[in-house]
């Protein structure tokens, strides 16, 4: 009678073990945990308009079924020391992140406040930050300064994640913040999102690829439109760097490999793949 009493209670312990893990296993998104976890990605905008359509490439992913649930917030302007002409595009953020977006060029000091309140409630509740570094990281280092300051004790190796792709990227970031990120937060550097065949993503394609045919939701349609109007108006003009995939009539969404690589879409190939992928979308 003992021996079916124990046998009954480690099969229940089973039973109820093996359905918490599956509860649990639903909440996460690649490695990015739903239900605690926020996402933050950052444009430069600062002169590579390829920052202009990986905003679209980021809200195509967002409004995919398959995050449903993620909190996210989406900042322009997080540039570092380069020189050049910034590009436009507020227009383009309202449309593709709506109220969740802040201003880092025009109203830094708002947009560090905006960004870190949220940051440190997240970290403080056990969550994780995952930025999706589309440019420098000096914003992502005075974000991390203030939830330092604020959360003396937490170990933020543990609690901040921090993805970047590209050479230039960090060459440009100011050598002091750059340092201070690797020491403090969690910092991954993943290969390039502009070339195909080396382990991430790339989406950057000479080529045109008719998008439309994937893109069957209007909201992303008016997004992608936008973001390819302002792409060829500001690419190369006024000093602004060349963008020649986009000269050519091509896309560069390259910014997007990072946040590809947070929420486990590593294992698509290039810019093809993406929209095969997210051909579905319906915004919700």
């Amino acid at each position: 009678m003992v021996n079916k009493l124990i046998l009954s209670l480690f099969l229940f312990a089973l039973i109820f073990s093996c359905a918490d893990k599956k509860r649990t296993e639903s909440d996460y998104l690649g490695d990015f945990n739903k239900e605690r976890d926020l996402y933050l990605a950052h444009f430069d905008l600062k002169t590579d308009v390829d920052d202009i359509q990986s905003v679209a490439a980021v809200a195509t992913m967002l409004a995919d079924q398959r995050f449903v649930g993620v909190t996210y917030h989406a900042v322009a302007g997080t540039y570092g020391i380069q020189s050049g002409a910034y590009v436009p595009s507020d227009d383009l953020f309202e449309m593709a992140f709506g109220s969740h977006w802040s201003d880092a060029h025009s109203d830094y000091s708002n947009a560090l406040h905006k960004v870190s309140s949220l940051a440190i409630k997240v970290v403080e509740n056990g969550g994780k930050i995952w930025i999706a570094e589309g440019g420098q990281s000096d914003f992502s280092a005075a974000l991390v300064r203030v939830i330092q300051n604020h959360l003396p004790d937490k170990n933020l190796k543990k609690s901040v994640k921090l993805v970047q792709h590209a050479d230039w990227n960090e060459e440009v970031t100011t050598p002091t913040d750059l340092t201070y990120l690797k020491e403090v937060a969690s910092y991954h550097r993943i290969p390039d999102g502009n070339t195909e065949g080396n382990g991430t993503p790339g989406f950057r394609i000479d080529e045109d690829i008719d998008w439309r045919k994937s893109i069957t939701d209007q909201r992303l349609r008016a997004i992608w439109v936008k973001a390819v109007n302002i792409a060829k108006k500001y690419n190369g003009a006024d000093g602004r760097y060349l963008n020649e995939a986009i000269m050519k009539g091509g896309l560069d969404f390259s910014d997007a490999s990072e946040t590809a690589w947070i929420f486990g879409f590593n294992n698509l190939v290039d810019a093809k793949d993406f929209f095969q992928e997210f051909a579905t979308n319906i915004s919700p």
